[in-house]
């Protein structure tokens, strides 16, 4: 995303109609037919504008002299700029109050408090992007694509992005209750607010390819590139000959510092992204000193990614693949196409708003449609289950959606629960009451709430040394 430091002006500069007409009889005086076809183009631009704000004005001066109780004039003036930005039907653009703006530049800066979400409007319904790494919405297992149907025991469907996100941010130490949909399933987590991680890239070498250096970035921030090449510079005196980039759940954020990053890993020249405004030509951004400083890599290295990387991931993602040769790993990214840019007001408000889409470097326009791996690989399909509900017991001979989730963690845990149908069999019993005592719980046979905990913080466990995605990775990148 760009953002300007431009001001709007108190007292913006308006075509008089009179002027205009004057214009238009000088251009026509000096035989310029091309001049006044602009010329008249611009009047009418003109007058169809004159309309639409008088109507405008009228609505706005009705309401606030007429409207049965007292109405604040700021409150008419953020619903007529929202009112506009909403019809364009576009979830990225958006009129941001100060408070808004101000969380805006937080999170440009990697310094806010909240739960690590990176959420868009989607629709009528706000939906997660992606959780940010070693963020309590991380660590609760929300995941992209889940919907926040109530935040706080408020509905959020219809609520603009700006105020859902001023709802889940708030004082470090603070609880929020998040209702979370996935697919046909709802459930619940209660999430307790922190300090989200200044530092974007982390890294350390693999602990059994001492030769491979992982790097993982979590959002671009300010100074993500910067701190990209910290870490490579840092791996590399560690003895790392390869990498492995790790721009899963990378919501994205600001698109220099792609550039900065996409740009080490190109040779000069060579474009890494192409920015189309409308009605005009594309602008190609190519790799050079201007962006990497001269600091290239050139060791052998592959991008991982998925459903969870968004925007400046994905210009990174596919800079290196088309441009460089370099492989992506995992599943199929988020699809998010376009850029925005910010026009900020003197009462520190602003407006963000799409300006522009960007194209991958063969032209490509990913929005909506994502980027396709060179090799799929993932977690376990249990990875991806829902939360069970806690707040029954399940026990046999019963059926239910939940048990069959019962059995599809003990059998990702090697218990054999037989089948896996939803079905409360004796097999499932067995299976469940041999889990309790090997976990020192109640051996009752039933799935009460400490042993459905039990089970996900074990499978979850599990799943984090089951990185298939990762492991393919390195053995790509170790190979001859």
């Amino acid at each position: 995303m760009f953002k300007k430091n431009n001001k709007s002006q108190k007292n913006p500069r308006r075509f008089k109609l009179l002027t205009l007409v004057i214009t238009a009889f000088i251009a026509l005086l000096i035989g310029g037919a091309g001049v006044f076809a602009f010329m008249n183009q611009r009047l009418q631009a003109a007058v169809q504008t004159n309309r639409s704000m008088g109507k405008i004005e009228a609505v706005y001066s009705a309401l606030y002299s007429n409207y049965y109780k007292k109405v604040s004039r700021q409150k008419l003036e953020n619903g007529a700029l929202s009112g506009m930005v909403n019809a364009l039907g576009d979830p990225f653009s958006e009129y941001m109050s100060k408070t808004e703006t101000e969380s805006l530049n937080n999170t440009i800066s990697s310094s806010f408090t909240g739960v690590g979400a990176e959420v868009r409007k989607n629709g009528s319904h706000i939906e997660i992007i992606a959780p940010i790494d070693n963020t309590p919405a991380k660590k609760a297992g929300l995941k992209a694509n889940d919907i926040i149907e109530e935040i706080d025991g408020k509905s959020m469907t219809g609520v603009s992005l700006s105020k859902a996100v001023s709802l889940i941010r708030g004082k470090k130490g603070t609880k929020v209750t998040l209702k979370i949909r996935r697919s046909d399933e709802t459930f619940t987590k209660v999430l307790t607010r922190a300090k989200i991680p200044v530092k974007t890239v982390t890294g350390h070498l693999d602990k059994d390819h001492k030769t491979v250096g992982y790097i993982q970035v979590s959002t671009f921030s300010e100074k993500t590139a910067a701190e990209f090449k910290s870490e490579i510079k840092k791996l590399r005196k560690q003895g790392a000959k390869s990498f492995v980039i790790d721009m899963r759940d990378n919501p994205g954020g600001l698109m220099d510092q792609a550039l900065k990053m996409s740009s080490m890993f190109v040779k000069n020249g060579k474009t890494i992204l192409q920015v189309q405004p409308r009605d005009q030509a594309a602008q190609i951004y190519k790799a050079g000193k201007e962006y990497d400083g001269g600091f290239k890599v050139n060791e052998k290295t592959v991008v991982l990614i998925n459903g969870g990387s968004a925007s400046a991931a994905e210009i990174f993602s596919a800079a290196l693949n088309q441009s460089a040769n370099i492989k992506l790993i995992g599943t199929k990214s988020f699809g998010k196409g376009t850029v925005q840019n910010t026009l900020p007001f003197n009462d520190k408000t602003e407006l963000k708003m799409t300006i522009a889409k960007w194209l991958t470097p063969d032209g490509s326009w990913i929005h909506h449609k994502g980027l396709q791996p060179n090799i799929k690989a993932d977690f376990p399909s249990y990875v991806y289950q829902t939360a069970i509900d806690t707040k029954k017991t399940y026990q046999l001979g019963e059926v239910s959606g939940q048990i069959k989730k019962v059995q599809t963690l003990l059998t990702a845990l090697d218990y054999n629960p037989g089948k896996e149908n939803g079905y409360f069999s004796q097999e499932t019993a067995d299976a469940l009451k041999k889990f309790q005592a090997d976990n020192k719980l109640d051996q009752s046979s039933k799935a009460d709430k400490n042993t459905v905990e039990k089970l996900e913080e074990l499978a979850a466990s599990k799943a984090a040394n089951s990185d298939n995605a990762y492991k393919t990775a390195v053995k790509q990148v170790t190979q001859n």
